[in-house]
């Protein structure tokens, strides 16, 4: 007699049923997503997403800031901002100094980083110059001190009557700079202001760029001053291709802090320095959304202020893509 047998159905060897026990997710996988994945995520929409759709939403209403009443305006205060003069001019301040401050600040720290990590003799050794960890304490102080306080000490600096700049190039027989007003003059305001923010992040980037140089191999120095590449070649040519990609996160750094700007700015020059030409997006926005009551309109700044900071993050990682960030990757696979 035969006896007929139902096989169930198996993938490699187990039967269905205890390949569907398995599958089942157990109490500690649930935990652990939902501890380190759900809980972020909760986090990120309400600390994130959310104020973002609520100042989105803000800016196209005419909200005092003071009252709970508002009414919905559409895109009224962003034709508004189209025709602002005094908000295009702070735009073309915070853009000019999206330009000159990343560009002098990466280059000054990229040289600094180059001098103390692989300027030293040309013999032995690729060492930086004797003194090496000395130059990057003094450089990096500047950044240990709060904006703040820098702003406050640079602007006693440039004080037209006591300041300590114009007293020492008093004594030193430069008459014409007696009660010279750094900030009070319109071709002196926006360069003394500068200056002072890249002298308050060179310390920064340059302790990065030594930290990203000295992990470039030895060997591959040794052998281009093998091959009788001089000191700039070697930096050109080996140096900053082989930091990039640190380079393009210092330059996105430091070009959100020139676009926003407004510690220095406001401890400077608070009032946007002669003819507006200190004025910056964020200083503004604070004048109109505090001194004028026009949160909704201020909102709108805040907006347009991201949205430029946003173009500038893509647009310096489609320069850095175009100009052989794409080699660089295809050369690492």
């Amino acid at each position: 007699m035969t006896t007929s047998t139902t096989a169930s159905p198996t993938t490699g060897g187990r039967p269905a049923a205890a390949r569907r026990r398995r599958s089942r997710p157990s109490l500690d996988r649930i935990t652990f997503m939902a501890v380190f994945l759900g809980l972020p995520l909760v986090i990120f929409l309400l600390f994130v997403v959310w104020p973002v759709l609520q100042a989105l939403y803000y800016s196209m209403t005419d909200w005092s800031g003071f009252s709970a009443s508002m009414n919905f305006t559409g895109l009224d205060n962003y034709r508004k901002l189209a025709q602002d003069d005094i908000f295009l001019h702070a735009v073309r301040n915070n853009i000019e100094l999206a330009i000159v401050v990343p560009l002098v600040t990466i280059v000054a720290a990229l040289a600094i980083a180059i001098v103390v990590t692989v300027g030293g003799p040309s013999n032995g050794t690729i060492r930086g110059i004797r003194g090496a960890g000395a130059y990057r304490v003094v450089s990096f102080f500047p950044y240990a001190v709060p904006a703040i306080v820098i702003g406050l000490i640079w602007a006693q600096v440039y004080d037209p009557a006591a300041g300590l700049l114009n007293g020492v190039l008093t004594k030193s027989g430069l008459s014409g700079f007696k009660d010279f007003a750094w900030l009070g003059e319109v071709k002196t305001a926006m360069p003394a202001s500068m200056f002072v923010m890249i002298w308050a992040s060179i310390g920064f980037y340059t302790v990065l760029f030594v930290a990203a140089i000295k992990g470039i191999p030895a060997e591959i120095y040794e052998s281009a001053r093998l091959d009788g590449a001089g000191r700039f070649r070697t930096s050109w040519s080996i140096t900053v291709p082989l930091i990039r990609d640190n380079v393009q996160t210092a330059y996105i750094y430091i070009g959100i802090l020139a676009l926003d700007a407004f510690v220095y700015m406001q401890a400077m020059n608070s009032g946007g320095g002669p003819n507006n030409t200190t004025l910056t997006m964020s200083q503004y926005l604070l004048t109109t959304a505090f001194k004028k009551g026009q949160f909704g309109y201020a909102t709108a700044m805040g907006v347009t202020l991201a949205v430029i900071t946003l173009a500038f993050a893509v647009l310096v990682f489609l320069i850095n893509y175009l100009t052989g960030g794409r080699d660089e990757r295809r050369v690492r696979r």
